[in-house]
């Protein structure tokens, strides 16, 4: 074997691939099958691509006179893939905490939206945000996420609403990306409101005729990339038939379709993205049977968010029935100012607990599922050989601890790894 590798892990107690098969997804009685190697190593390449993975004897025999950049010395913790977090609204200023106090007296989402809170107060202070304070901000809450374990989180846009602001942070999203070792996936959402003193007929055209095209100019100039389209399909917002023909556009673009559906009232959002052949939907609190059936059929990823149904006292999304249907079922933070998590072990924890999910389905949901929510399933949620080299690796001897511990993962994870570079190294980790 050729020396010079970026990263040896050995020994580790627990080496949890997830897959070990060249799966994209996840389903069924398959999301409670981990791989799970007893007495593990991995081999990470200077090309930050894992190079082996498995048995610790068995990596030590194939690789006996390679040196390596870094090597851990694993024993008695337990190696993950990074976590992906499926959903999130991280670029936008302004402080809503006290919409909390405002939630919790009783007011709803859509209570708290026509009194002049909710998404139009974040598009007002996130117009008039310089881009240096948004990415200054943006930046300090991936980091906050990356310690907690996650090392592939989608941004959206949609704070904006209009062309200026939406290509502000979008740009702002795509310099993290460059700046920051965090995998990012960037998502377009402009249509994720409608702005102040226009229809949904008015707002529609805006995106279709002037959004789309200048992100269009960029995108194909190279100097924005953009991977991912999405629309708020709800009453009051954007109606089925404007959800499909911004989506339908943003697909003609080469973007996958990765959208709000179905979250406060039932709309038929999942029939239409499976005919659409939409990547994933988020939020499904609201999913009828026929929209589980036809995501399951079209192998639409449903991306759950527990912390939403938590915060505003909705229905949780039905994850048992989806799962049972055979739908790919991911997880996210849905990080935004209405709800305020970075952490994917909470939301994991939280999934299990309020949606019924076991420990293997939400790890499943939150690595492997959520890579292919994005698109990403190729590259990264599992350690297998050529993925990305992104693990966590955990201070006890049981990967269960990552969920079962609700909160406290700051006293949990010792090492967080991106392509094989450590870019968390925690030494107040306690001993259980």
């Amino acid at each position: 074997m050729s020396s010079g590798h970026r990263l040896l892990v050995k020994n580790a107690k627990q080496l949890v691939l997830i897959c070990n098969n060249g799966e994209k997804y996840k389903i069924k009685h398959g999301m409670q099958n981990l791989c799970v190697v007893e007495n593990g190593s991995v081999v990470i390449g200077s090309d930050g691509l894992i190079k082996a993975v498995g048995p610790a004897e068995v990596i030590a025999a194939q690789y006996p006179e390679a040196s390596f950049d870094k090597v851990i010395d694993a024993t008695g913790m337990c190696v993950l893939p990074g976590l992906v977090d499926a959903h999130t609204h991280p670029v936008w200023a302004g402080d809503r905490v006290h919409e909390f106090a405002m939630k919790l007296a009783g007011a709803t989402y859509m209570d708290v939206h026509r009194a002049g809170g909710g998404i139009h107060f974040t598009v007002e202070h996130t117009r008039a945000a310089s881009s240096s304070e948004l990415l200054a901000s943006l930046s300090g809450r991936l980091v906050r996420m990356q310690r907690a374990g996650t090392t592939l989180v989608e941004c959206k846009s949609g704070y904006g609403l209009e062309l200026q602001t939406e290509l502000k942070m979008l740009e702002v999203i795509e310099e993290a990306r460059r700046t920051l070792p965090i995998n990012v996936s960037s998502t377009y959402c402009g249509a994720h409101a409608v702005p102040k003193g226009k229809t949904v007929a008015e707002a529609t055209k805006d995106i279709l005729q002037v959004q789309l095209p200048r992100l269009k100019e960029k995108m194909s100039a190279g100097t924005l990339r953009v991977d991912n389209i999405d629309v708020f399909c709800e009453q009051g917002v954007f109606d089925l038939s404007s959800t499909r023909s911004i989506l339908q556009a943003g697909k003609d673009m080469g973007l996958n379709i990765n959208f709000h559906g179905d979250e406060l009232h039932p709309m038929n959002s999942a029939q239409l993205g499976a005919e659409l052949g939409a990547l994933a939907i988020s939020h499904l609190e609201e999913v009828t049977d026929e929209g589980i059936a036809a995501m399951a059929t079209a192998k639409t990823a449903a991306v759950l968010l527990p912390t939403t149904a938590y915060i505003l006292r909705l229905p949780q999304p039905r994850a048992r029935h989806m799962l049972e249907a055979g739908v790919i079922v991911a997880l996210g933070s849905d990080f935004n100012p209405n709800a305020y998590c970075c952490s994917m072990p909470i939301v994991m924890h939280l999934a299990c607990v309020n949606m019924r999910m076991s420990m293997p389905e939400a790890l499943t949901a939150a690595t492997i599922n959520a890579a292919y929510a994005l698109g990403r399933s190729h590259t990264h949620g599992s350690l297998e050989v050529n993925k990305h080299g992104d693990l966590l690796i955990l201070n006890t001897s049981r990967w269960e601890h990552l969920i079962y511990q609700l909160g406290g993962h700051q006293e949990l994870i010792r090492y967080v790894v991106i392509k094989g570079n450590v870019v968390v190294d925690n030494d107040k980790t306690m001993d259980l």
